[in-house]
């Protein structure tokens, strides 16, 4: 494997750069949704749909630590990109120290909460009657190798930081990869049932975690952090803590939109209405893989090249990236408009699913081909730290308008209200994010690059 310094990332034409960091973080998006998918078939099929039911009750509790893990990771990731590019190695190597240090004191301190208070924390997100044994089981082993998780989500984004896309990439496919075999052979070979599933995940974090750490310690790696590294700079925590913010309140607005979806729904069309959604919830996660690769692959040269106050580089990568992710969104169109009810029968022989979810799938990614605008512009401002906007604009599709506007429109227009809040929110909030990132290059990245 070519090792590349992070010194590509001002150098390499743009459009050599952006294929080099999203190829890879596309593929690591793709087997990461693909498991997803078969481990629910997996324990489903092996042990039963009571599994599924107690994966389910564990899962918000464990994302949850991962998401913080990976909004650390973010956060952090933005400030070593720009240390980079600015030759500020110091502050990149303290800001790394930090982010492993708080990642290890806050995962820890919410898994011992967590074990404390178990009985209790089951119960709540839905593990009753016969779910709680089968819960408890899964949740207490998943939850010891949670902080492995977390460090595996914070590490990766700063490999990307670093410019190694490619080892990124290998860190996301471990822990899916590993996790699929593991659970073949620990449930349908050996027969543990849940006890089997959890062991498989847990150990397959920690396969992640081991590969991460072995990239680090290694030739690598340009982040070679000593001891005094790992204290407190209440100054990097301020802003690693402003930067993660965003992906923390991302995730927040995302299981809020999933619960108001799911009730909504089920009030106006019962348990089809419900699984209609949750057929193109996965489509959401399948189908826009390489748009999102795209988005991970332009922070990292964006943070790099505003660092080194390279701000037609800047523009470039921009540009570019919102080229690349918008010929993409539109073959992904293309493909849903097509092949919608093919893509349906997939998932189910069920008539009543399949007469229904190939029009709301149609409407659901109505604006697909624009929303590239929305996601690069908001990545924009995460890479170059701008923590505020960021912040506002990463919530605008989902937060500002879809949220109020599936409260609003079924009112008039029943279930196809819900299905046309889609498009609406991507149309809006792709025109507030266009102007807002038109505003910036105008102002910011008018200027010559510096000598």
């Amino acid at each position: 494997m070519q090792q590349i310094n992070s010194t590509a990332l001002g150098k390499e034409p743009i459009w050599k750069l952006l294929i080099k960091q999203a190829a890879p973080a596309s593929v690591g998006i793709l087997v990461m949704s693909l498991n997803i998918l078969v481990d629910t078939i997996f324990v489903g099929n092996w042990i039963g749909s009571i599994a599924i039911a107690a994966i389910n009750v564990v899962l918000p509790v464990s994302f949850f630590i991962a998401a913080l893990g990976m909004a650390i990771g973010i956060g952090g990731s933005s400030i070593i990109s720009r240390a980079l590019g600015a030759g500020k190695g110091e502050k990149a190597l303290k800001t790394f120290g930090n982010q492993i240090s708080l990642t290890l004191i806050l995962t820890i301190l919410l898994v011992t909460t967590g074990l404390v208070y178990i009985d209790s924390i089951i119960p709540a997100f839905g593990g009753k009657g016969d779910i709680f044994e089968h819960a408890k089981i899964y949740y207490t082993i998943v939850l010891y190798g949670v902080p492995f998780l977390a460090l595996c989500m914070m590490g990766n984004n700063v490999i990307r930081a670093e410019g190694k896309p490619k080892f990124s990439m290998i860190a996301m496919i471990i822990p899916s990869v590993g996790n699929l075999l593991l659970d073949y052979i620990f449930i349908n070979v050996m027969d543990m049932g849940m006890e089997g599933a959890a062991w498989a995940t847990t150990i397959s974090y920690m396969c992640c975690f081991s590969y991460v750490l072995w990239f680090f310690l290694s030739k690598n790696s340009e982040l070679k952090i000593g001891l005094h590294h790992f204290a407190f700079d209440l100054s990097v925590l301020r802003e690693i803590s402003s930067l993660g913010f965003v992906t923390l309140a991302r995730q927040a607005v995302v299981s809020i939109t999933y619960l108001l979806m799911n009730n909504i729904l089920f009030e106006l069309g019962g348990e089809d209405s419900v699984t209609v959604y949750a057929i193109i919830g996965r489509m959401l996660m399948f189908a826009l893989f390489p748009v999102l690769g795209v988005t991970q692959g332009f922070l990292p040269i964006a943070g790099y090249n505003y660092g080194a106050r390279e701000w037609e580089r800047v523009r470039k990568s921009i540009n570019t990236a919102i080229l690349y992710a918008c010929g993409l969104g539109l073959v992904v169109f293309a493909g849903i408009m097509f092949f919608s009810e093919d893509i349906v029968r997939v998932f189910t022989d069920n008539p009543i699913i399949i007469a229904e979810t190939p029009t709301a799938m149609r409407w659901v990614f109505a604006a697909t081909p624009i929303i590239a605008l929305q996601l690069i512009g908001s990545a924009y401002f995460q890479a170059i730290g701008k923590a505020v906007p960021a912040f506002l604009l990463t919530l605008s599709r989902q937060g500002f308008f879809f949220i109020p506007l599936v409260l609003i429109l079924p009112k008039y227009y029943g279930e196809i209200g819900v299905w046309l809040a889609f498009p609406v929110a991507d149309i809006l909030s792709t025109i507030v994010t266009g102007y807002f990132l038109n505003r910036e290059i105008r102002l910011k990245l008018k200027a010559q690059p510096v000598q």
